[in-house]
C-alpha cells in the first residue's frame, strides 16, 4: 500500500497564465480530460483554478468566460502537500478544508497533483470511489455554438 504522495499523485503539471481566460483554462482542462489546472507565473504557484470554480463564480453570474481571467476565479494560495508527505498527511489536509484536490509541490515549485480520486484508486481498490477514479474517461460531444440547433431563447426551464 502507497504511504507517500510522490507515490499516488498524478506527475506533470497543466497550468494557465494568470492572465487566461477562463475559455482557455476550460479548453485545456478539456483537451487533458481534467477537472482542474494550476495557475502559475513561471515556476511560481499563484493558486488553483477547477471547472467548479468556473461555473459557480463565473458563468452562474452571468459573466463572460472570453472575458474573465483565471487570476480572478481562482482559489489563491491552495494549501498544498510536498511529494515527500505522508497520504495520511494529504486525506487529513483534504478533509480540513474540504477540497479533492491538493497541489504537489518542492521550494515552491508546482510537481503534480493529488487527488482524492488517486489516493481511492490506489489505498482501497474495492471502493466505488476507487472503481470509478479508475474508469476510462469519456469523450464529450461538441455543443453548439449560441444560434445553433440546441440554442433555447430564453429563461432555462425546469424538468
Amino acid at each position: 500500500m502507497a504511504r507517500y504522495v510522490r507515490e499516488v499523485m498524478t506527475a506533470g503539471v497543466a497550468a494557465v497564465r494568470p492572465d487566461a481566460s477562463l475559455v482557455e483554462a476550460a479548453q485545456l482542462m478539456r483537451a487533458q480530460d481534467i477537472g482542474d489546472v494550476l495557475v502559475a507565473r513561471g515556476d511560481q504557484l499563484i493558486g488553483v483554478l477547477t471547472d467548479r470554480d468556473i461555473t459557480l463564480r463565473a458563468v452562474a453570474d452571468g459573466a463572460d468566460p472570453l472575458t474573465v481571467s483565471v487570476q480572478s476565479v481562482c482559489t489563491r494560495s491552495p494549501v498544498c502537500v510536498g511529494p515527500d508527505d505522508e497520504l495520511v498527511t494529504a486525506v487529513r489536509l483534504m478533509r480540513r478544508h474540504a477540497v479533492r484536490r491538493l497541489p504537489v509541490v518542492e521550494g515552491g515549485r508546482p510537481l503534480g497533483m493529488l487527488s482524492l480520486g488517486d489516493v481511492a484508486a490506489r489505498q482501497d481498490l474495492r471502493s466505488a470511489l476507487g472503481d470509478i477514479s479508475r474508469a476510462a474517461p469519456q469523450t464529450w460531444p461538441e455543443v453548439p455554438r449560441q444560434g445553433g440547433p440546441a440554442d433555447r431563447s430564453g429563461p432555462p426551464q425546469a424538468l
